[in-house]
């Protein structure tokens, strides 16, 4: 049975056997007379008393006792080292001999330093956990704010969560130094040489904040320049992928583009642009446009590959040769397109009136003709005959390209100041001069067919074969007399101008109807809206149909 006591090692109470305390007691002693003649000899001293205490503290909590006995106290002092291990080697000049020991093996501890910071600490806690320089890490933080502020949201968070080296021991576990006593000793002389140097810098250090802000900008774009050459090399590399990768969609479009300008340009086309160069300057155009838009895209993939890749540069005579075909190329697509512009420098136009035959209520049945009829040409290219014989081919709803120059088309329903309705054709185009601009307005034609009291419209104003687009367009305007009733068909909403027949319908609360009814007055058309909903009777329109195809087939 041993006696044991009570000791209290900065504010920690162990039980101790006394020879187990009598030990402890002049280990003790000893380093206090070592670091007796330090400056900081109270805060090493207090700092190895803490040291000592965690250790106790896990030899109590790992064996699962509570008194600290003889063999815990000589394997601590033989974990911590001993004044003896270097008192001799200083007394000769020679190094400091210490062992090895394993208890604390170099593990570095998280903490933020608050000897090296210009905030909180916590670029610099971070760089000396991970071994590298802060100024790495300080300017990994200052570019993640351009980034939404995620760099300061960040270095808040981990200033909160980071706790503070506060004692000598959280400094020297931070830089993974061990926590014996050589360790303490190395740590206080490492203290004592920065305080030397402090003290010679001491000029350096009382600069204004303004010189000092100077060199950390300095310093800050020193090191950004040294990013900028390793890591930025490969961004711009990774740049030039991508501009080689788009040079060579950008070719693979044009070549496709060139083929199907020369496919449509075999048939008359309704395709802008296609439609205004349709001609026999056509296959000139097409091929200088690829030049003139092919040779830079080119230029540009070369240039990207010698100047990030490094590769050989073409030779000086192949790069004027291609400098010659390209303004050649240029040359020829603004001679020819100023020719084709200047086809548009005049406008004319002309009437002629249509009698409408009056209906005996005065009723008008608008429709629009759904038939489509194909050239010659596009016949004998289709083989209309064997594919579609029997057949009637009708437009659909959506606008594709061929549906460009339905545009060309608008209706106006007007009040007549007689009683006699008409239809007004007002054929409109451009040319070079007056006389031409009239004779491609003259080299139009539209068809419009009337089956007792349904007036059928067609979609476009056709083009006589071999001639080229100047902008005809033609409309009609349908005069009726007063009182008169017109329903309009939907499919036509599109080509009558100044009535909309989608809020007729909405107003008449028959939003589903294909048509809408239209009552001539003084002021203009006005919606015609029945109070009491009944089933209007259609029109056969069969005849009307058979007709317009009689028109065309002349």
């Amino acid at each position: 049975m041993n006696k044991t006591i009570i000791i209290n090692i900065n504010g920690t109470v162990f039980h101790i056997e006394e020879d187990a305390y009598e030990i402890l007691k002049n280990y003790m002693t000893d380093v206090k007379r070592h670091f007796l003649n330090s400056a900081d000899s109270l805060e090493i001293t207090t700092d190895i008393e803490n040291r000592i205490a965690e250790m106790f503290a896990d030899i109590l909590a790992k064996e699962n006792k509570q008194v600290i006995v003889e063999q815990d106290v000589k394997l601590v002092i033989e974990q911590m080292g001993t004044v003896d291990d270097f008192e001799p080697a200083e007394e000769e000049g020679g190094p400091a001999v210490h062992n090895d020991y394993t208890y604390n093996s170099g593990t570095r501890t998280l903490f933020r330093d608050p000897d090296d910071h210009l905030l909180g600490g916590v670029c610099a806690g971070l760089a000396n956990y991970f071994n590298i320089e802060a100024v790495w890490l300080r300017l990994a933080f200052a570019l993640l704010v351009i980034f939404g502020g995620t760099g300061l949201i960040l270095y808040v968070i981990l200033w909160i969560v980071i706790p503070k080296a506060v004692t000598r021991g959280d400094r020297m576990a931070m830089k993974g130094k061990k926590l014996n006593l050589q360790g303490f000793k190395e740590n206080f002389e490492e203290e004592m040489g920065a305080l030397k140097n402090h003290l010679s810098n001491l000029q350096e250090e009382a600069k204004p904040l303004a010189y000092k802000m100077r060199d950390f900008a300095g310093e800050f774009f020193h090191h950004m320049g040294q990013f900028l050459q390793g890591a930025g090399r490969v961004f711009i590399k990774m740049i030039g992928v991508f501009i080689l990768m788009a040079c060579l969609a950008g070719a693979i479009a044009l070549v496709v583009c060139l083929g199907l300008a020369e496919v449509w340009g075999r048939a008359p086309v309704h395709v802008f642009p296609l439609s205004v160069i349709e001609n026999q300057f056509a296959n000139r155009i097409y091929i200088s446009a690829f030049i003139v838009a092919f040779i830079p895209v080119l230029t540009i993939a070369l240039i990207t590959l010698k100047g990030i890749f490094n590769t050989r540069s073409i030779d000086k005579s192949i790069g004027a040769v291609i400098l010659i075909v390209w303004l050649f190329a240029l040359g020829v697509l603004v001679f020819y397109g100023s020719k084709i512009a200047a086809g548009f420098r005049s406008s004319a136009s002309f009437n002629q009136t249509i009698n409408i035959k009056p209906t005996p209520h005065n009723i008008y049945y608008l429709k629009l003709n759904d038939v489509r009829y194909f050239s010659h040409q596009d016949s004998v290219r289709l083989n209309m005959k064997s594919h579609f014989k029997d057949m009637t081919i009708t437009y659909d709803n959506n606008n594709t390209f061929e549906d460009f120059e339905r545009e060309n088309v608008s209706i106006r329903v007007e009040k007549s100041d007689v009683s006699q309705p008409v239809l007004v054709e007002t054929f409109h185009s451009q040319g070079r001069r007056y006389e031409d601009a009239l004779l491609n307005a003259r080299n139009t034609s539209y068809m419009f067919v009337q089956q007792d009291s349904v007036l059928t419209f067609d979609r476009t104003l056709q083009r006589l074969a071999g001639t080229s687009w100047y902008g005809q367009h033609i409309e009609l305007t349908l005069k009726v007399p007063l009182n008169s009733e017109v329903v309009i068909d939907t499919k036509l909403g599109d080509f009558v101008r100044d009535i909309d027949i989608y809020e007729c319908k909405q107003t008449d609360k028959q939003p589903d109807a294909k048509s809408a009814a239209f009552i001539m007055t003084a002021t203009g058309l006005e919606c015609k809206v029945d109070t009491l909903v009944t089933p209007v009777a259609k029109p056969d329109t069969t005849k009307a149909v058979k007709a317009v195809k009689a028109v065309k087939e002349r």
